[in-house]
């Protein structure tokens, strides 16, 4: 967002193939949980004469995304991790700057390992974070 002007055209495709991808994970892991609701918490609803809709709300999605919660927390940190992909096509995020810094300071080591730190600390942040959804869960 901060680099020239020139290079949006090279961030919008990285969003977009970087959303596209990660909507396809996404979308699988809801799908797979929707898929190990048993068929009698859905006849349940329905013998409580919900409509589908407060079926899905009241029965169905507290179900589903305790179970899917671990692999969603997965996909996140992933695409995190991701991320450093579109520094091939020049958007400038932490491994572009990373290589950048790195190649005119001739510090390579300590600005790699700042990097990989805030990565690290990402990554940390993100898991905390999806422990205590899951806990709360629960």
């Amino acid at each position: 967002m901060f680099g020239p002007s020139s290079l949006w055209e090279n961030l919008l495709s990285g969003v977009i193939c970087i959303g596209l991808l990660s909507s396809a994970y996404v979308a699988e892991i809801i799908r797979a949980g929707l898929a190990s609701i048993p068929k009698g918490q859905w006849e349940a609803g329905q013998s409580l004469g919900l409509s589908t809709w407060h079926q899905y709300r009241d029965v169905i999605s507290p179900q589903v995304l305790t179970a899917v919660a671990p692999a969603l927390a997965g996909q996140a940190i992933s695409l995190v991790k991701d991320t450093s992909i579109v520094s091939l096509i020049s958007i400038q995020e932490m491994t572009f700057v990373g290589t950048e810094m790195a190649n005119s300071s001739g510090l390579i080591f300590e600005i790699w390992l700042i990097v990989g730190l805030c990565y690290f600390l990402l990554c940390l942040a993100l898991s905390l974070l999806f422990r205590r959804f899951e806990s709360q869960q629960r």
